[in-house]
């Protein structure tokens, strides 16, 4: 449980992580600002994601 709790949420970290980036390179290059927008509300999601699942595993290992 607590190895598939640290892939899980390494991999949403991860995911949130390369959105940001992916954002912040289209923001600079001047790419439509409606793409750039598009990938920060996905990186918004992913962080929230990422950070109930951090709080499920967090309060189903406590137990």
């Amino acid at each position: 449980m607590r190895t598939f709790a640290s892939i899980a949420i390494g991999l949403l970290m991860f995911a949130t992580i390369a959105v940001l980036f992916a954002g912040l390179i289209g923001m600079v290059r001047g790419n439509s600002g409606a793409a750039s927008n598009k990938l920060m509300r996905y990186r918004v999601l992913l962080q929230g994601a990422t950070l109930l699942l951090l709080v499920i595993f967090m309060s189903l290992l406590r137990s």
